[in-house]
């Protein structure tokens, strides 16, 4: 990513809650090094403050424990994002029902989805996005700032603009990485063609400040966790659409109330999480597929960047597009062999 920030591997956190029946609720978070205020090795020790205070609840609803949830730890909004999601899936299969059904029901077959560009030369991108049209992508995602050149950024967002034609949709992201002068620079540069650009820098205002000097449409990633940043994004017209993403906003509870406020100012939703596999990857595809009509740019399979692959019968992305899973709940169970032993249960 930007400023040369790399990952080769993450650590991914997979929660069961169990009931006295015998149901099986599943939920996932996987924090990236480096990139937000999210530590992957302090989700053990917040599940265990939080599954003292849940245990023995009822499975029919997830309001209840996590208000409980927030009154008793505050923030930890990553650690609490498993844990919502997992209740989730209880709900949905104590009633019979899948997720996108709970969440508001589901308004499309299947979701668009975006293909990540990792930040290498613009000659190698370009065949990176060429190479993922043909599988039926439309939507591309290229990530800028390695090395902080902005005529090298310009010339990658040109590359694979053209490599991809006119009509797909093609955003610049410097993941909070570049500065004003920057980002202006490159947008300018790029100006006349057909691209977005996805938050450039630290702060609500300079992306504001961005947008107006380039006048190219952008995408708010990071600085979008709860209803205020929405709401401040806005204000400051630099809100054309938003990642909305399970772990930053504390799972699917309250990414429900994200997504009616942002259908509410008229932005464009990309339903996501920081990373993860499976379960997260469902999670997500459900929420895509309750979000209203007009409202949904795209989704993505963060699973298909990963491996291994948890669940079995997850779904795969299918000339550029990916539906929910079947079933009641998220539609997805792990395979225990991949698994292994738990680390940690508390009964």
């Amino acid at each position: 990513m930007a400023e040369g920030k790399t990952c080769a591997t993450v650590t991914s956190h997979i929660l069961c809650l169990q009931t006295d029946t015998g149901l099986k609720g599943w939920g996932e978070v996987c924090p990236i090094p480096h990139y937000l205020p999210a530590f992957a090795g302090g989700v053990p020790g917040a599940v265990t403050e939080m599954g003292r205070e849940i245990l023995g609840m009822s499975p029919f609803g997830v309001d209840a424990p996590m208000r409980k949830l927030d009154g008793f730890l505050q923030g930890h909004l990553y650690a609490k994002s498993l844990v919502d999601i997992a209740l989730w899936d209880l709900f949905g299969q104590a009633t019979g029902q899948p997720v996108y059904a709970l969440l508001g029901g589901r308004t499309r077959k299947d979701m668009p989805l975006y293909h990540s560009i990792t930040c290498v030369a613009p000659g190698d991108m370009a065949r990176i996005a060429k190479t993922a049209y043909q599988t039926g992508i439309r939507q591309f995602q290229v990530k800028l700032g390695v090395e902080g050149d902005w005529q090298a950024d310009a010339k990658r967002l040109t590359k694979v603009r053209e490599a991809v034609g006119p009509g797909p949709l093609v955003y610049g992201d410097w993941n909070c990485g570049a500065s004003r002068l920057q980002a202006t620079r490159t947008g300018r540069a790029v100006a006349h063609l057909d691209v977005m650009l996805e938050q450039p820098c630290k702060t609500l205002e300079d992306c504001a400040a961005v947008r107006q000097a380039t006048g190219l449409p952008m995408k708010i990633d990071e600085n979008a966790h709860d209803l205020a940043s929405l709401r401040r994004a806005h204000e400051l017209g630099c809100m054309d659409a938003v990642a909305l993403k399970l772990s930053k906003f504390g799972g699917l509870s309250a990414m429900r109330r994200a997504r009616d406020l942002t259908v509410h100012f008229g932005a464009e939703i990309c339903a996501e999480c920081t990373w993860g596999s499976d379960i997260v990857t469902a999670a997500s595809l459900h929420f895509a597929a309750s979000t209203p009509h007009g409202s949904l740019m795209n989704t993505c399979d963060l699973s298909s960047y990963v491996s291994p692959r948890i669940c079995p019968d997850a779904p795969n992305r299918e000339n550029g597009r990916i539906a929910p899973p079947d079933g009641p709940g998220l539609g997805v169970v792990p395979d225990p062999e991949v698994l292994g032993p738990p680390i940690l249960e508390i009964v």
